[in-house]
Parts: structure tokens; C-alpha cells; sequence
């Protein structure tokens, strides 16, 4: 059984490296002519989204304690594991966070145990100028994250495709 081999015929214009090569080098020189546009961070600040995820944030109720009921739902929907809840319980039945930690280095910031809050306790916030001297500066327990004063994420509203 003999092997067939096929010649396909490319026309020259539609192939041409020099005419590839010089489109490249016509637009790389469009660039170097135009204006820069160079923003001075700390001083200059550009607006985020209204949808930025960053930070965690716990909100309290009224008496300065957390909302959080331990329900146990924000860890265990984590995909990546970084939320760690040992909860309690006082003397007329109410459940509480006896320890509840975030680990800012292992979450990816995915906004899911925002979602599944049925308090709506955790919150993702727009801050997100994180820097500590130590990895455990990147652990945030109850008290920080009740501490935070960012202002919240507002995940995207499926009856507002355009996010406006």
C-alpha cells in the first residue's frame, strides 16, 4: 500500500514573511509614538471595581459582636481550605466562633463563603494593600476581621449582566 502525499499550493501574498514582518515593526512604531499614560501609585490612585475582591471582613451586630452563627458552611464550601472555624455554644443555646481564621496567603479569593453566608457575616472587601513584615501577619483571626473598616464587595447581580 503506497502513501499518498498531498502538495498544497500557498499564493505568495497570503504567506509572505516580509509583509508579516513589516506589519509587526508598523505597529510596534505606532506605540512608540503615542502618549504615555503612567499612573504614581501611592500618590495617584486609580478607582477598582465595585466588584474587587480583597480582604476579608466580619460584620458585627449592634453589641460589637460577630454575626457569625458557626454554621460551618464558609469552611467547608473553601475550595481552597484556608478558613479555619472551632465553634461554641452559650448558655441559651446560641452558637458562636470560639476561633475563626482566615489565611489571606492560601484563599484565592473566589467570593464563595461570601455567598453561602446565611448571616451574611463574611465579606470580601475592595482593600487590597496587604503587606506584613511575617507570614502570620497574613492570618487574620475574629478580632481583625471584625476590625476591618474596608468597604464591602458587591458580587455581580445576575439581573445586571453589565455590572452598572
Amino acid at each position: 500500500m503506497a502513501i499518498g502525499v498531498k502538495v498544497v499550493s500557498r499564493p505568495i501574498d497570503e504567506v509572505s514573511y516580509v509583509r508579516a514582518t513589516l506589519g509587526g515593526m508598523k505597529r510596534t512604531l505606532r506605540h512608540v509614538f503615542e502618549e504615555k499614560v503612567t499612573t504614581q501609585y501611592p500618590e495617584e490612585k486609580e478607582s477598582i471595581s465595585k466588584r474587587w475582591r480583597g480582604t476579608h471582613r466580619m460584620h458585627t451586630t449592634e453589641d460589637g459582636k460577630a454575626k457569625c452563627v458557626g454554621c460551618g458552611l464558609c469552611p467547608s464550601v473553601c475550595p481552597a481550605n484556608c478558613i479555619k472555624l472551632v465553634t461554641g455554644e452559650d448558655e441559651q443555646g446560641n452558637r458562636y466562633p470560639l476561633v475563626f481564621e482566615i489565611d489571606e496567603f492560601r484563599c484565592i479569593f473566589c467570593g464563595y463563603c461570601q455567598e453561602v453566608c446565611p448571616e451574611e457575616a463574611i465579606h470580601l472587601g475592595r482593600h487590597y494593600e496587604n503587606a506584613e513584615y511575617s507570614r502570620e501577619g497574613f492570618v487574620y483571626d475574629l478580632e481583625r476581621l471584625m476590625a476591618q473598616t474596608h468597604p464591602v464587595c458587591e458580587m455581580w447581580d445576575p439581573a445586571d449582566p453589565k455590572g452598572e
